[in-house]
């Protein structure tokens, strides 16, 4: 075999290979030789068919499948000599194999180019310093008291009011029709919360234990059932009871019930899980713009379209992951497919560009992955997503998932690289303006965690998995919201 390489682009690859008729003749003889072992022909003992019998009879097949395995083969013999990743699909324009006859063909992918890389050690960053405040810890400490809140129906007759608990039988009507899916029996809400529209609300507060009533609301534009969008309903529901929620003081007992020791003990976790959560997310932003700053010296940065149409495919994906748990398609964001790829392609552009060269970073400090790492990987994986490791190192190897997973750690361990070099400076966090989020901090009793977007998925990953952010930039929104509701769960049980 004589290949030959062309540099068709900057991103681009196409090679030449030459195959001399004995290695094309030596490939059909191999093939023969298998389907000769397994081939059920009348007259013959199996394993016994002529190999001019089994070449006749199979032959369409045994051609096929001894050209697909001779490119296969030679191909990784060809990368592994040159050392080449593709990062796209590999594009084959072969014809068949014949006997006796030279067999000839290309191939062309797509490689990350070869960057001129800037300073990246020594740098300067700056990193927000962890302050958890009392009020945040309050805050934690309400919700927990209001999850244990008991609630007891009023004997008083009176119209309720907020913070109370109405018991209702509700339906929603288009003319004598009930809307199917909002209806319910029974059903009791907290009036205040904003979990039913205010309309509906406001016509509860009038009514008093037994009473009916009816109003007419309108659905936002946006609501879950694009059916009901922006429509008019005539809402009627009949008050069975008006609860009033007593919530307890906060003690010991309330602690254990959320899975603490004590109140102390409750306090300081509440304290120590919002600060470590903060760090790491602190780190994380810090890392980020660090990153960001340097790769934007580097003037002449093609990227391999491949690359760039694969993200948004995920980023795509992604979204209609999210719509679809709204009850949504993408034709409610009023979008052509093409639009939707164009609002994805700066974000893909970026992620890309920052993987090349983090990759390229660590081909330049010879960085490697060790098979104990991908092993521990792996098992870190199987826990979090509850499978047997044996099954998901499979799923990996058939889906040549491997590299990918290989690529992300090196990514993570280039990018630690590049920041335990830097000259972090640690600031003062804002006294004022945008509050942290009181995400599910400590308490059992957390809602479910939904995402808006992936890079709040992604911030989420690296501040409770322990997750690289170039590591949870790896999945998908799917992935990481199923991650997220698991560790939800897990925390709950």
């Amino acid at each position: 075999m004589e290949y030959n390489v062309e540099e068709l682009s900057p991103v681009k690859r196409k090679i030449s290979v030459e195959v001399p008729a004995e290695e094309a003749n030596a490939a059909i003889s191999t093939a023969i030789a298998l389907y000769r072992m397994q081939a059920d022909v009348k007259g013959f003992r199996k394993g016994k068919v002529p190999s001019t019998i089994v070449e006749s009879k199979y032959r369409k097949q045994i051609y096929g499948e001894a050209t697909t395995d001779l490119i296969n083969y030679q191909i990784n013999e060809i990368m592994s000599g040159l050392s080449i990743q593709p990062m796209s699909r590999i594009d084959v324009d072969a014809k068949e194999l014949a006997r006796d006859e030279d067999f000839s063909y290309s191939i062309e992918f797509e490689v990350a180019p070869k960057l001129d890389l800037p300073n990246y050690k020594g740098l300067k960053v700056e990193e927000l310093d962890v302050v958890v405040g009392d009020e945040e810890v309050a805050e934690v400490e309400s919700r927990i008291l209001a999850n244990n809140a008991e609630v007891k129906v009023l004997e008083d007759v009176r119209n309720a009011k907020d913070g109370e608990v109405v018991s209702v039988s509700f339906g929603a009507y288009q003319g004598d029709q009930i809307v199917e899916g909002i209806q319910a029996e029974n059903f009791d809400l907290v009036l205040g919360d904003n979990q039913a529209l205010p309309e509906f609300e406001d016509m509860l507060k009038t009514l008093t234990t037994g009473e009916s009533g009816e109003t007419d609301v309108t659905f936002p534009a946006d609501f879950i059932n694009e059916n009901l969008a922006g429509q008019t309903v005539t809402m009627k529901a009949k008050l069975h009871a008006i609860k009033e929620r007593i919530t307890p003081e906060m003690s010991d007992s309330v602690a254990q019930k959320a899975g603490f020791k004590d109140v102390d003990t409750m306090r300081t976790g509440i304290r120590e899980s919002y600060a470590s959560q903060r760090k790491q997310m602190n780190q994380s932003k810090a890392q980020s713009e660090l990153l960001a700053n340097i790769i934007s010296e580097i003037k002449d940065f093609p990227l391999p379209p491949a690359m760039v149409e694969d993200r948004i495919d995920r980023l795509i994906q992604d979204l209609e992951y999210k719509l679809d748990r709204q009850g949504k398609g993408f034709q409610s964001l009023g979008k052509t497919p093409e639009e939707l790829r164009g609002d994805f392609r700066e974000e893909a552009e970026s992620t890309v560009r920052t993987e090349i060269f983090l990759l390229a970073v660590a081909n330049e400090e010879s960085l490697e992955i060790s098979p104990e790492e991908i092993e521990s990987t792996l098992t870190q994986l199987a826990m979090q997503t509850r499978q047997p490791l044996h099954d998901l190192k499979k799923y990996y190897e058939d889906n040549n998932l491997i590299v990918p997973l290989k690529d992300r750690l090196l990514c993570d361990k280039a990018s630690e690289l590049i920041y335990d070099a830097a000259e972090v400076k640690m600031i003062a966090a804002p006294t004022e303006g945008k509050k942290a989020p009181a995400k599910k901090a400590a308490s059992k009793e957390s809602a479910s965690i939904q995402f808006e977007n992936k890079a709040e998925a992604v911030e989420w990953a690296v501040a409770n998995l322990g997750l690289k952010e170039s590591t949870a930039k790896g999945y998908s929104l799917a992935k990481l919201q199923e991650r997220a509701e698991k560790f939800q769960a897990e925390k709950d049980a």
